[in-house]
C-alpha cells in the first residue's frame, strides 16, 4: 500500500516577521508550501497528502497543489494549537490502507523526493524512520547569567529533522497515548520512542533546515537565488 503523507503547515509567521502564515511567505517566487509539494509529488510511494493549514488558507493551498502538479488525493485540514496536535489531527484522516504514513514540516523547504522515500521505505522495513544529520558544532551547556557550565561531548549526537516515517498503527498508538498521558514532545520520533519503539536514522541534509527566523528566511533565499532551487511545476521534469 502506497504511503499517506502529512505535511504541516499551520504555523504562523510571527517569528519571521511577515504577515503570512509561515508555509505561505514567499520563498524565491513561491510560497513555501509549494516546495515540500513539489517534493512529495516525484515520490512514487506516496498515494495521498494531508495538509494541516490555519483557518482560511484552504483556497490558497488549493492554488499551491495545483501549481505544484500534485496529482495525488489530497485533504486539507485546520491545524491544532501546537505542532502535536496538528499532526495528531491530520493523522486520523489518514487512509486506513496507508500501511506508512511520513509526515514533513513546510518549514523545511529543501527536503528531496529522495530523503522522503528512504524514510519511507525504511518506516516500512524497520517501523520508524527519520532524516537527522550528526551534529557538527561544539556544544555548550549554560547557565544563568550565561556562563559556560560543560561542554557537552558531540559523540553520538544528531540534529532530528523531517520527513519522518512511521508505520501508521505505531504512529497512531504514539500519539493517542500522547493525548492521554497528558504527553508533549517537539517530534513525532519522540512520542514513538516512548512506546518503546526503535527510531532508525535515514541521512538528511544540512540544507534541509527549518525557516524559523528572519535570518533563516535569508538564507534560504539565497539558497534559491544561487542554486535555482525552485520547486517544480507541472509538466517539469523531476
Amino acid at each position: 500500500m502506497k504511503a499517506s503523507a502529512i505535511i504541516v503547515a499551520a504555523g504562523s509567521g510571527v517569528r519571521l516577521g511577515h504577515p503570512a502564515p509561515k508555509a505561505f511567505v514567499p520563498l524565491g517566487g513561491a510560497p513555501m508550501l509549494r516546495y515540500s509539494l513539489a517534493a512529495i509529488a516525484q515520490v512514487e510511494a506516496i498515494g495521498e497528502a494531508i495538509i494541516t493549514l490555519p483557518s482560511g488558507m484552504e483556497p490558497a493551498a488549493r492554488a499551491e497543489i495545483r501549481a505544484a502538479g500534485l496529482a495525488m488525493p489530497v485533504k486539507l485540514t485546520p491545524g491544532g494549537a501546537e505542532r502535536q496536535d496538528s499532526v495528531r489531527i491530520a493523522l486520523e484522516l489518514a487512509s486506513a490502507h496507508a500501511e506508512v504514513v511520513v509526515v514533513h514540516d513546510a518549514a523545511r523547504p529543501f527536503a528531496t523526493p529522495a530523503s522522503f522515500a528512504a524514510a519511507i521505505a525504511v518506516a516500512a522495513r524497520a517501523g520508524a524512520a527519520i532524516a537527522a544529520i550528526p551534529l557538527a558544532d561544539t556544544l555548550k551547556r549554560v547557565s544563568e547569567p550565561n556562563l559556560i557550565v560543560a561542554t557537552v561531548p558531540r559523540t553520538g549526537l544528531w540534529l532530528a529533522q523531517t520527513p519522518q516515517a512511521f508505520r501508521r498503527d505505531l504512529l497512531l498508538e504514539a500519539h493517542r497515548r500522547a493525548l492521554a498521558d497528558g504527553i508533549a514532545a517537539t517530534d513525532d520520533a519522540d512520542l514513538v520512542q516512548r512506546l518503546g519503539a526503535a527510531v532508525e536514522v535515514v541521512p538528511g541534509s544540512p540544507l534541509n533546515f527549518k525557516i524559523t527566523t528572519a535570518d533563516d528566511l535569508a538564507i534560504a533565499a539565497a539558497i534559491v537565488a544561487s542554486r535555482a532551487h525552485r520547486p517544480a511545476t507541472p509538466g517539469a521534469n523531476g
